[in-house]
């Protein structure tokens, strides 16, 4: 049984519409949790330190040590609420491509996990950071083919023509 289903893409590319369309399509409760979770959770002072994460204003994103540190103590802890019985969506953007899919894979260890590339071309994705309105432009376009250098996947989905809904049904389906 799935216990864990990780999707990685960059910003704009529609993991968060696919989060809440597989909440709504998987038949037993999902816990939706990722990056822009443990940021927000984050102290505001650690989005003005060399030490934290820093949004460029060219897209590009920077981050130091109490951020890594924080964010492994998060891995862990999503990886033992999953342990504990939760089923778990993860929503993330793997700034190090195959690294930050090893820093998970060892905190998630035994646990069923399906991993989900979501692609989106850049300029689709750029055409939604703008209108979106909260995102630090060049962030999309930026991310779009980084994220997914060196990844492997059980699966991938493209949300430059298909709706989250339809990804998510993808996605459902290869649930066990």
């Amino acid at each position: 049984m799935t216990e864990v289903i990780v999707l990685n893409g960059g910003s704009s590319s529609g993991k968060s519409g696919i989060v809440r369309c597989l909440q709504a399509c998987l038949p037993d409760p999902w816990l939706a949790l990722g990056t822009d979770t443990l940021i927000e959770a984050m102290p505001a002072s650690m989005q003005t330190s060399d030490a934290g994460i820093e949004f460029a204003p060219d897209g590009q994103v920077i981050v130091g040590p109490e951020f890594r540190a924080l964010e492994a103590a998060w891995i862990e802890g999503v990886a033992a609420m999953a342990r504990a019985g939760a089923r778990v969506i993860v929503d993330e953007v793997f700034l190090g491509g195959a690294d930050s899919q090893k820093r998970w894979q060892k905190a998630l260890g035994e646990l069923r996990v399906l991993w989900v590339g979501v692609r989106c071309d850049s300029a689709v994705a750029a055409g939604r950071e703008v209108a979106r309105g909260d995102r630090v432009v060049g962030m999309a376009e930026s991310q779009a083919d980084v994220v997914h250098r060196g990844m492997v996947y059980d699966l991938e989905v493209d949300t430059t023509h298909a709706e989250s809904m339809e990804c998510a049904r993808t996605i459902a389906a290869h649930v066990s």
